[in-house]
């Protein structure tokens, strides 16, 4: 069956799609996906039972009409994503990066619906099948959508590219991450700038660090719109600072009105991702009163960026994910800011390969005379790794766990960090005062 006609189903089923069985959505369209360990072409009846209008299926051999067959039903979901985005006026706004990519997401978006109809990845929906359903929730009425792409092989930006058809985009920054995949930082920079190379042929806009010379060279021959604390930028940042929220103040080029924004994130490193979400909202012609709302009201979540004041410590929770560079960042970060009795908790970072151990030791080889109250490591290589006395190695979340409620913290300011794999999330559940 052509995408057109598949595309007329989708008209009748309201617009909705729905790939779960335990989130069926009435008169929607069933895709059944399959992966490694699961197949929901095994539940397509049973998706028209509970309410579904129509599925698509790669494997049904039953005489149900109502039941759609195709060679592959995720090929499927991305053509149709396609054909829908095409449909719609809505301008496309692409988002990648090693770090920040999610958080910079959600203060544009935050920016962006002071003044615009909007939809936006939601949490890290960011993949192969994330990134065509997040199409598919754009509506006739949405006028931009911020769609965030994720990659940790060659290829994925473009191939995510090639879905969402971005008019404009921005590349957060890169580094050491997902080494195990991309086998190189070198393939890295090549992965995520498939988006500039996209942008090229669309002669989109594309959104630029200027202090990062990395991105600057790779930008050149493209339409640009830059930030950061050069003179030569179009949106300058004139001031930052993190004690710990982290405030700034900046003004567009040419113009000498200094404008304010005190944030809710931590850590000075977060400046980027804000300059980010200031210049895209200039862009889209939004004030500077709107920019300040926008971002003011925006709060993170997710373990991302917090600082949390649970009894007497100050924890804060950054154990969303972690790579070498949002690692030393968020140390370089916790080392400044003005507080005693400092801790950390840190969980091995995954999926770097043969570089795992390199980047550990650097990691420890950081840690080393600086004046921590207790510094713990949670994970396989940073306990093969460690040789010194006074820090303490646990092999998983629970053994920390069981210990800290035997040595439970005090007026202790605490950073959490590591890899989603870890698990340090599940600390939160003991951070309380003492009885």
């Amino acid at each position: 069956m052509k995408i057109e006609n598949i595309y007329n189903i989708f008209k009748e089923c309201h617009f909705t799609v729905c790939t779960d069985t335990r989130k069926i959505v009435k008169e929607s369209l069933f895709i059944a996906l399959k992966g490694e360990q699961y197949n929901a072409n095994l539940f397509v009846e049973e998706a028209l039972k509970q309410g579904c209008k129509y599925a698509i299926s790669d494997e049904y051999k039953g005489q149900n009409k109502n039941i759609i067959l195709v060679d592959d039903t995720l090929s499927t979901l991305q053509q149709l994503a396609f054909h829908h985005r095409n449909q719609m006026k809505a301008n496309v706004l692409g988002i990648t990066g090693t770090n920040g990519k999610t958080t910079t997401k959600e203060l544009i978006a935050s920016v962006l619906k002071e003044k615009y109809n909007i939809i936006y990845t939601q949490g890290n929906f960011n993949n192969h099948i994330g990134v065509p359903l997040t199409l598919l929730t754009i509506k006739p009425e949405t006028e931009i959508a911020i769609i965030e792409m994720g990659a940790n092989h060659p290829g994925e930006i473009a191939q995510l590219c090639s879905i969402a058809d971005p008019d404009s985009g921005i590349i957060t920054n890169v580094g050491k991450a997902h080494l195990e995949g991309f086998g190189s930082f070198e393939g890295v920079i090549n992965t995520k700038t498939e988006l500039y190379r996209h942008l090229m042929h669309k002669n989109g806009t594309v959104f630029v660090n200027y202090d990062n010379p990395i991105l600057r060279k790779h930008a050149e021959m493209l339409k640009t719109q830059t930030y950061g604390k050069s003179s030569n930028c179009n949106i300058i940042a004139i001031e930052t600072e993190a004690k710990p929220t982290l405030k700034i103040k900046w003004r567009k080029n040419g113009e000498n009105t200094t404008q304010e924004i005190d944030t809710h994130l931590i850590g000075e490193y977060n400046w980027e991702n804000i300059m980010a979400a200031i210049t895209i909202g200039d862009y889209f012609n939004l004030s500077p009163d709107q920019i300040k709302h926008g971002i003011e009201n925006y709060y993170p979540n997710n373990h991302r960026s917090q600082w949390l004041n649970i009894g007497s410590n100050n924890i804060l929770m950054d154990a969303y994910n972690a790579n070498p560079t949002s690692m030393q960042l968020a140390l370089n970060n916790f080392f400044n800011l003005p507080f005693h009795n400092k801790s950390i908790i840190l969980g091995d970072m995954r999926e770097l390969g043969e570089y795992a151990e390199t980047e550990h030791q650097a990691i420890l080889d950081i840690l080393k005379d600086k004046p921590l109250n207790n510094v713990f490591l949670v994970g396989e290589v940073f306990c093969k790794l460690n040789n010194n006395q006074a820090f303490k190695t646990f092999l998983n979340v629970n053994q920390l766990i069981d210990y800290i409620n035997l040595n439970p913290f005090t007026n202790t300011t605490l950073l959490i960090k590591g890899s989603h794999g870890i698990h340090l999330e599940k600390l939160m559940e003991i951070f309380n005062e003492p009885k």
